[in-house]
């Protein structure tokens, strides 16, 4: 298919006349004419239109905030687990170097690395990629890599997502999954000792990122039966001294990290090892203590990581549940500050699901499938409701049964926090039932298997997502290696039930300034969603962030990126679309503006695969005195 990154040309097509103010659009519209008429006149301030202006009911929550880019995330505190003096003692010890043998039993010799108990953890991998395996090949992402064409050396070049799963050794619980395990153990073995062969012991390389370490240590203590079975007592104790010395090197470098996530990866695998090697508690305490500081850093006081990515929230749900797994494995309770953050970490998640039960695609992240986020859930054994108040997480969630509106409402991550930071604040998705209408393009952090990695930077951009465009600019500098500039500081948000008179709806409103000093404007969208679900009424306001507007005018693009299998067309005069359903059910897109356009664009699903779609364009020519852009979604039938 062909992979250009939807709304990114050389240059938005403008308008050559002036943009006509747009008319309110009226909540009850009789009959078929669907469409309102126009008064073409030059904008010079900007005003809602009446149909916008609509008064609170009277016993409303009304809430208003200003979220800063720099206080918006705010740290979470956790204290290390509760211990005593002499175990302070033995953790400060260890931490400068004393063998954890020594602190352990120092009047004895230093036993054998063994393994203490088996683990067996909750979490389920996928059988599709398992059976890959078997068949001689590592499925990441929905691309196929043969196992015995992979160079598993130091100097390698392959996809981040392909090296994370080979290096990572992510693949054992996919192969644990797709048959029993003695079927399995000799694929394992297979790959291990090609694996160790060219990783003979610590070096450079993707081998040795701080993650992959952590993750492929855990990974061989979770499913040692996999990789410790083999009738060679020579290779099983071998095996024990490359664990023992991988958890050696972790606990040299694993502060080294450049990014959160990674160290959480590594104190996780530490805290694994020392619940279960021998002579492990000295090593268990460090690693509960990191683990614990690590955490505080990586949450904010709502749960959500400060990343604000639902990829990295699943990434450290599935840490913990298999470092949970571990203590369970070693008849220990979970320390209460890391039991603590699981189940903090479980409802922001849900916030971003909609009605088909799967997640919405924000900050890199794509479409996870309803039961692969059951099962996540199901394994975590936190039982919670969809976050309802987010602070450092940031995003708005309004359900109006079966309708689900998810907005981003909040400054884009920082950049020592992001990994695949978006350009996508007031970005909005929009679902009713199991069928999604309005989506953004997603998939940045799946690039590298089908999602080709060039168009990644593009799938960041502020024209992947369904918000508005000025002068072909990101409302906040897209960087390279996942990283984001400067643009959005601060975002304005309030939210409030009104009174229609013929029902209620949620009303949120939110404004950000990352267009403010490039163009002198801010961008303020209000958003009406109806009680009833059937109808979403929204209005794009362009104001000038000065007490004078400046002269002049600015290409925009507001952009509606339509859900697969919706299929769009036209009316006859341009001004609006009507949306059919694969269920069959119609809806209509209708604006003021003078005409709307119907372009190509692109949508990554769960897996990984990109998949052609439609989105709506209106665009034209702004002026810099402001201006505003109404629309209504209305269910036909």
């Amino acid at each position: 298919m062909n992979a250009q990154v939807p709304g990114l040309r050389s240059r938005e097509r403008a308008a050559e006349n002036t943009v006509p103010r747009q008319m309110a659009i009226p909540l009850d519209m009789p009959g078929e004419e669907l469409l309102v008429e126009d008064e073409r006149r030059e904008i010079e301030t900007p005003e809602l239109p009446p149909a916008l202006e609509i008064s609170d009911a009277p016993d409303a929550p009304d809430t208003h905030e200003t979220i800063a880019a720099d206080r918006a995330l705010v740290l979470t505190d956790f204290d290390p687990p509760a211990i005593s003096a002499a175990e302070r003692f033995v953790r400060m010890a260890y931490r400068l170097g004393v063998p954890g043998s020594t602190l352990a039993s120092p009047f004895r010799k230093p036993a054998r690395t063994r393994l203490l108990a088996t683990v067996e953890s909750t979490l389920q991998g996928e059988r599709a990629a398992g059976m890959a395996l078997r068949a001689g090949h590592f499925f990441v992402h929905g691309v196929k890599s043969p196992i015995a064409q992979v160079d598993f050396g130091p100097t390698a070049k392959a996809t981040p997502p392909l090296e994370r799963v080979v290096h990572g050794f992510t693949w054992l619980r996919d192969l644990d999954a797709c048959a029993p395990r003695p079927q399995c153990t000799a694929v394992a073995e297979r790959i291990l000792a090609s694996w160790l062969k060219a990783n003979p012991r610590p070096g450079k390389g993707p081998a040795w990122k701080i993650e992959h370490a952590g993750l492929r240590l855990l990974g061989w203590l979770v499913h040692a039966p996999l990789i410790l079975s083999a009738q060679d007592k020579g290779f099983r104790q071998d095996m024990l001294a490359t664990i023992e010395e991988t958890a050696r090197w972790l606990d040299r470098n694993v502060t080294r990290a450049p990014e959160r996530m990674e160290e959480i990866a590594g104190w996780c695998a530490i805290t694994a090892a020392g619940l279960l090697l021998s002579d492990g508690k000295p090593r268990r305490l460090f690693g509960e203590a990191g683990l614990a500081r690590a955490l505080g850093e990586l949450v904010g006081d709502d749960g959500g990581v400060l990343s604000r990515s639902p990829v990295a929230q699943m990434q450290a749900i599935e840490l913990l549940v298999e470092l949970s797994a571990c203590y369970r494995a070693a008849k220990r309770g979970i320390p209460d500050a890391i039991g603590a953050v699981l189940s903090l970490l479980v409802p922001p998640l849900l916030a971003l699901t909609h009605g088909d039960g799967g997640l919405g695609s924000w900050q890199g992240g794509a479409a996870v499938p309803a039961d692969r986020l059951a099962a996540l859930i199901e394994a975590s054994g936190v039982r919670a409701r969809p976050l309802r108040e987010p602070r450092g997480w940031g995003y708005q969630r309004l359900s109006a049964k079966p309708a689900v509106l998810q907005v981003d409402a909040s400054p884009p991550p920082l950049g020592r926090h992001a990994r695949t930071g978006c350009a996508s604040t007031l970005a909005f998705e929009f679902s009713h039932g199991d069928h999604r209408l309005i989506v953004n393009c997603g998939g940045a952090a799946l690039a590298g298997g089908q999602v080709p990695i060039r168009i990644e930077q593009g799938l960041r951009a502020t024209a992947a997502h369904s918000t508005l465009v000025l002068g072909d600019a990101n409302s906040t500098a897209v960087l390279l290696n996942g990283k984001l500039g400067g643009g959005v500081g601060e975002v304005e948000i309030d939210l409030r039930t009104v009174d229609l008179g013929n029902g209620s709806a949620r009303r949120l409103e939110a404004t950000h300034d990352g267009y403010g000093q490039r163009f002198g404007l801010l961008h303020k969208r209000i958003l009406i969603l109806r009680d009833d679900g059937s109808e979403l009424r929204g209005e794009d306001v362009l104001v000038p962030s000065g007490r004078k507007g400046k002269r002049g005018k600015v290409p925009f693009a507001i952009r509606f990126h339509l859900g697969r299998h919706v299929e769009a067309t036209l009316s006859d005069n341009k001004r609006g679309a009507s949306l059919l359903l694969p269920d069959g059910s119609l809806w209509q897109f209708v604006t003021g503006a003078s005409e709307i356009e119907i372009e190509e664009s692109m949508w990554v699903d769960g897996n990984g695969r990109p998949h052609p779609v439609q989105q709506l364009v209106i665009q034209g020519l702004a002026s810099r005195g402001g201006g505003n852009f109404s629309w209504l979604l209305k269910r036909m039938g």
